[in-house]
């Protein structure tokens, strides 16, 4: 599962990845820094503390990123 957000504060989209068939849960933000977890849960639970919609040109993808994530974090999958 990965998603590319267009976010506000820089010219390169925010980019977060759980690929669980790899091990890799990472976040690339915009600044090009990043954030790398051991497991998608702790991904997620980043996500919800540290990024806001406000910060993303497009909301809706935002929350439909969030949407995917709370899917996965009851089923333990994604579609």
């Amino acid at each position: 599962m990965e998603f590319s957000l267009c976010s506000f504060d820089g010219a390169l989209p925010v980019e977060v990845t759980i690929d669980d068939d790899n091990g890799r849960y990472t976040i690339r933000k915009s600044d090009r820094s990043g954030e790398y977890f051991n497991s998608p849960v702790e991904l997620i639970t980043w996500v919800k503390t540290h990024f806001r919609e406000e910060e993303f040109c497009h909301p809706h993808e935002f929350r439909g990123m969030l949407a995917k994530m709370a899917d996965y974090e009851l089923n333990g999958t994604y579609l």
